[in-house]
């Protein structure tokens, strides 16, 4: 919304979202073929985390899209994939942080912290680290969420979820790296 999306309402929203449950859940056979079929379709957006391995995440989304969008690339685009499917659909894919590097939705969302609070984001990266070197049990693949909730802890109000600390500029909504997305979303969905 910050950046020109009118949501529309919760009945009628303008994009529906839908949790697949996991990314195994998603490159299923037949996920993305029937989500494609699915009646009154125009757009279909997938949202990914690329984790620790991003070649092997858009491999195996790639693959599992190949058969219904025959035309989809070797390789993902920087600014995000769309194209159009056989059947018309615009049909994009962003992976989560920038389409290119290791990391997911907490690796984005620091980039939304604004430049005012660098010397917090850099002390709450350190801490974190200290945690992790003094037995904190997170995985080192979750290092982006550890220091994400760490900062947000330090806010105020303290420890606000990813949503809210947006919603409540917290976090910077219209920072450049929000608008890649934002404009990949805006263009799938032929947002003005």
């Amino acid at each position: 919304e910050a950046n020109g999306v009118n949501w529309g309402t919760t009945k009628n929203p303008i994009v529906y979202i839908e949790d697949c449950g996991g990314f195994n859940n998603l490159v299923r056979p037949d996920e993305i073929s029937t989500s494609l079929n699915e009646s009154g379709l125009s757009a279909l957006g997938i949202i990914i985390d690329a984790d620790n391995d991003p070649s092997g995440r858009w491999e195996s989304i790639r693959n599992a899209a190949l058969e219904s969008v025959p035309n989809i690339p070797k390789y993902l685009p920087k600014k995000g994939l769309i194209i159009s499917t056989p059947g018309g659909i615009n049909f994009g894919i962003w992976m989560m942080p920038d389409n290119d590097m290791c990391g997911m939705l907490e690796t984005f969302v620091t980039y939304l912290i604004p430049t005012e609070s660098e010397e917090v984001w850099n002390f709450a990266q350190e801490v974190a680290q200290e945690a992790k070197n003094r037995g904190a049990k997170f995985q080192d693949s979750h290092v982006d969420k550890a220091n994400i909730y760490t900062w947000l802890a330090w806010q105020n109000p303290p420890g606000r979820q990813l949503h809210n600390a947006i919603t409540e500029r917290i976090l910077d909504p219209k920072h450049p790296e929000a608008t890649k997305f934002v404009r990949w979303f805006k263009d799938l969905y032929n947002i003005p």
